[in-house]
Parts: structure tokens; sequence; C-alpha cells
């Protein structure tokens, strides 16, 4: 035990900005996935600061431990952070879970702090467990048998009144039924399949922004903050669209400036859209001009200049990083994705004129109405970009997601996926760098994003197995083929070949 909370104390000694706080109400803060993919959680990071900000109250955090096996032959329950104390010792776990497969990561954690994952299991006794996080722009229903209620959307605000309605029950089910009449609280017990609506922040909320700057994480030692939230545009394929929260709202240029600590060398922009924010370049100069290095997530080519290529190149930019998704302007067309090959060939100037090593583009593969013609057409545009500049292709396989106009579409299925991932290969070996996302795990990910609480419960078995592919596999085809759900097809279906119940 003394070495596996000498690596938490040594982390903590890393860390600048973490409070000390303890409080008569203190929440158990906890991230399903390792420290270093939390602390590199925008949002996970404003909660913290704003329950801590609260008065006389306290968010402790914790994480699903690297090295799973040695906490687990340790015998040591999962503590928080910044008391050591057993997770299970909180009066409320609250967890923020952006992406399906961290559900397993949500079991593995309640486990190691001998709590039961199922709802149903818990008796009066166990912590209450309230769930938030991108996953709930979504679909949450494959998390609601693990937990007690799930604030939906954007929780700015709404955590806190969820929070100040648990404390303030006597009892857990007294505050289950109370959460039950918020209007953007799901509490699966009350409402079986039925989810409010996601809730919007008020903008005097915004912008997010890191709390705490650490080298220990997948962003080493970057200060965070969103320039803009949500998006204007319509891709069809993306929760973040422009229906979702009324679409973007803007953060002035000086109250983003204003946040950054004068100690952070290196600031990070985050969006859903960063690059549409209609100031973006003149933040990014004045943070480069200002010495600092400078990240941007989301950049899209038809916004991209020599005024913002240059700003990034001296902020730091070695590699410019923009998204075609479909593989073909026929699949960009078919997707809403307002992006053009002439974008993409200026981006590929820009980024060479600027003295950058690399671009680099995004891909989605196995969407529907795509051919192997659209393969060749990416095969051969980004072998003409790579007379420009050196081109890598990320690639991910196309994952179905509700509350999206996508919603419902099948998976293509691994052997498809697989296969046009080796014409693809084919096409551009020795030009081209391509780096493929798992098409078994992006099934397992569809299984999620498309599924209910049968589902849910069947990664409980997954995880129990071992959490192999084979045994996802196995858990989701042993659920049983009458029941009411979506469409879903198994991972050796090809595109169109959907099993319905």
């Amino acid at each position: 035990m003394s070495d596996l909370k000498g690596e938490i104390l040594e982390r903590m000694r890393d860390e600048v900005g973490a409070f000390d706080k303890d409080a008569p109400e203190a929440v158990a803060l906890l991230y399903p996935s390792p420290y270093r993919v939390g602390m590199s959680s925008l949002g996970y990071q404003t909660i913290y600061r704003a329950i801590n900000e609260t008065d006389g109250r306290a968010a402790h955090r914790a994480f699903l431990p690297d090295d799973l096996d040695a906490w687990r032959k340790a015998r040591t329950p999962l503590v928080t952070y910044e008391q050591l104390r057993p997770i299970s010792d909180y009066p409320i776990i609250a967890v923020s879970v952006a992406y399906e497969t961290e559900l397993a990561g949500l079991i593995q954690c309640l486990e190691l702090a001998g709590i039961p994952p199922l709802a149903e299991e818990r008796s009066a006794r166990h912590p209450f467990i309230l769930a938030g996080g991108p996953l709930t722009f979504s679909n949450p229903l494959p998390l609601a048998p693990f937990v007690d209620a799930i604030v939906m959307g954007e929780a700015d605000q709404s955590a806190h009144e969820a929070l100040e309605v648990i404390f303030g029950s006597d009892s857990k089910e007294s505050a289950m039924r109370a959460l039950s009449a918020q209007p953007h609280v799901f509490v699966p017990s009350a409402h079986g399949d039925i989810m409010p609506p996601i809730d919007k922040a008020d903008t005097s909320t915004l912008p997010a922004f890191s709390q705490i700057i650490t080298p220990n994480t997948e962003l080493r030692n970057m200060f965070l903050v969103e320039p803009e939230r949500g998006c204007h545009r319509g891709c069809t394929y993306c929760v973040m669209r422009r229906s979702t929260n009324d679409g973007m709202r803007i953060v002035e240029p000086e109250r983003i400036l204003s946040l950054v600590p004068d100690a952070a060398e290196r600031v990070g922009l985050v969006g859903a859209a960063t690059t549409d924010h209609p100031k973006i370049a003149e933040i990014v100069t004045a943070l480069a001009d200002s010495g600092r290095e400078v990240g941007l997530s989301s950049l899209r080519a038809d916004r991209l200049n020599d005024e913002l290529v240059a700003a990034l190149s001296r902020g730091g930019h070695r590699i410019l990083t923009t998204a075609s998704d479909g593989a073909s302007q026929r699949m960009r067309d078919i997707i809403q994705r307002r992006t053009s090959e002439a974008q993409l060939r200026q981006a590929a100037e820009l980024a060479r004129r600027h003295g950058m090593k690399r671009l680099k583009l995004y891909v989605m593969v196995g969407l529907p109405e795509e051919t192997d013609a659209d393969i060749d057409e990416l095969v051969e545009f980004s072998t003409e970009l790579s007379s420009l500049i050196p081109i890598s292709l990320g690639v991910a396989p196309f994952v179905a997601k509700r509350n999206t106009p996508l919603d419902g579409a099948p998976f293509a299925g691994m052997p498809l996926v697989e296969s046009r991932l080796r014409r693809l290969r084919r096409g551009v070996r020795g030009r081209v760098d391509v780096r493929a996302t798992s098409a078994r795990w992006a099934w397992v990910e569809y299984v999620l994003a498309q599924g209910g609480r049968a589902e849910g419960r069947a990664v409980l078995d997954a995880v129990h197995a071992g959490g192999r592919f084979s045994d996802w596999k196995r858990a989701f085809d042993a659920l049983p083929q009458g029941r009411p759900r979506r469409s879903l097809v198994r991972p050796s279906d090809r595109l169109g070949r959907a099993r319905t119940g």
C-alpha cells in the first residue's frame, strides 16, 4: 500500500493548482480512466474547481489505477488523491464518463472500492453514485444500471443543484425522488428509459478552464481553456452539431487571455469548433507573441489561413492536424462535412509554407453509402498531398451515435472495414502514413452507443470474464435476440446486414 500511496503523493507534488480542502460535504470525484487521461479532461477539472469553490463543500479526486492488478493484489481500496481516503467512505461519488467503453473502468473502480457495481445490489449504506460527462449528450442508457442518477448535458449549474438535493435529503430514496423532478436529471429507477433533455449552461459560467497543471498527463503541463462551446455546423455524424444546445457560444478574447496564468508556458484552446471563433487568429497570435506554446483542437480546413497558421507555427505547432472525415468529396457531401479538396490542399500548402513537418488528416471509413471508389479517391488525393508535405492519415471506423441524423445507421462490419483499410494501405504504401483504430473495438463502441441497459449489463459480464475483445463479443452475443432493441450487427456482419430484435 505504501508504494501505491507513494505514486499518488509523487503526482500531487508535481501539481500546481490543486485544492487542499476538506469540508462537511465532501464528494469523491471519480474519473474511470487513468490519471493521465482524467487530468487532461477540461470538464473534469472544471467541476473539481466549482465544487471546491462552494462554501462547505469539497471535491477529492480518484482515478482508475494505471496498474489495476497491483491494487487488487495489495487488497487496497481505491482512495482519493487529496485525502488518501477510500471512495466508499464518501456519501457521494460523482463520476464523469466521456466514452462508452469507460463503463468498464467504472465497474473496476467500484469493485476495487468494495461497492457493488449494479445500483440494484447496493443498499442505503453505500455512496450515492451521481454521473455526468460527455456521454450524456448521446446515449447514457448503458450507464443506467450502475448509477443512481445522471446529470444530462452541460452540468455547470445542474451538478450543483443535484448535489444540493442529495446532501439535503435524509435518504437515498428521497434524494432520487427529488432528483427525478429536476428538469435535466435522469433517475433510471424512476424514469425507465425516458431521458430528460440535456442541460445548457448559462453563458456567464463560460469558459471552462484548467485548475491544475501537471506534467503527468496526455497534455503535459498544458493549461486548457475553451474559446467557444458547441458548434454551428451540421455534420450529420456529430453529437455536437448546431442543433445541440443552440449551436456555438463565443467567449471574448479578453476573457480567455485574462485566465491564462503567467506561469503557463503551454496553452491549449479546446472546443468542438475552436477555429470557428471569429477572433481565433487574434487569440493564437497574442499567446504566441507572449512566448507560449499554443495547441488547438478541431482545426477546420476551411478556416485555415496564412495569419492563423503563421501564429500556430510561432506557437510551436509542428504538425498541422485537420479532418476530411469522408474518404471522398462525395462522402463529405453526404455527411454534410463542408470541407473541399481545395481547402485541404491549401492546408497542406500553408503547413509547408510555415515550416511544419507534417499534415495529419482524420478520416472515417465504413460510412453508409461508401464504396471502394471512395477509398480509391482518398488514395489518389492523399498521394497528391504527399508531394507537398508528409501526410499522415488517422483512420477510424464510423460509429453511429444517438441524437444525430445518422442515429441507427448500421456498423459496416469488421470484414468490410478491414478490407477498406487494406485497400487504403496498399494504395498509399511508401508515400502516406496510415494509422487506424481497431475495427473490433469500434464495434464494441457501436453496440454500446446504440444500445440500452442490457448492453450496459453485458459490460459487467465482459469485465468479469477478463475484458478481452472475445469476452465483450461473447457477452453481447449472449443477449436475448428477441428483446426490443435498436438495429444492431454482430462484428462479422457486413454493411446493411443489421439484425433486429
